[in-house]
């Protein structure tokens, strides 16, 4: 799994740490007003790979299910993820970082509806400073109850 090194756009960081590696420089980027707060979570030592970082299908699952949390306002009954539009991991995730996760719903169709969903993690020793870990575009699609897809009643 690679993480981009690039800057955190629309971040930046106070002259105090300019000189600081790329990690503490990112933390300082606030976190997104546009997007609802849905989901908050601390990933425990039982969810760790071989190398000490959070496995991505953890993290992968925490995504579904905060992506999930708008979708079920439209969809009033059974719903299915159809897609995973895209996924990026940005930085690794470790033991201990206090996770919250921020959707927005960008499109409601016939049948479906599609949400970005972004992770940012308050590390274990930096309470308060935030960094962008994941972004991810997802698709439900509402369900009748033999697994079909049904209309949308929008609100």
């Amino acid at each position: 799994m690679s993480f981009e090194s690039s800057a955190l756009p629309g971040n930046t960081a106070p002259a105090a740490v300019a000189g600081a590696d790329l990690e503490t420089r990112a933390l300082h980027g606030p976190l997104p007003t546009d997007k609802e707060l849905v989901l908050k979570v601390i990933p425990m030592p039982r969810d760790c790979n071989a190398n000490g970082d959070i496995f991505g299908g953890w993290v992968m699952a925490q995504v579904d299910l905060a992506g999930a949390v708008l979708p079920a306002r439209y969809v009033d009954g059974r719903m299915a993820t159809v897609a995973v539009n895209q996924f990026v991991f940005k930085q690794p995730v470790r033991v201990g970082d206090i996770l919250s996760f921020f959707a927005v719903v960008t499109r409601i169709g016939t049948t479906s509806i599609t949400v970005q969903v972004e992770v940012f993690a308050e590390r274990f020793q930096a309470q308060g400073r935030h960094i962008k870990v994941t972004e991810a575009s997802l698709t439900y699609v509402a369900i009748d109850d033999a697994g079909k897809p049904r209309k949308i009643v929008k609100p």
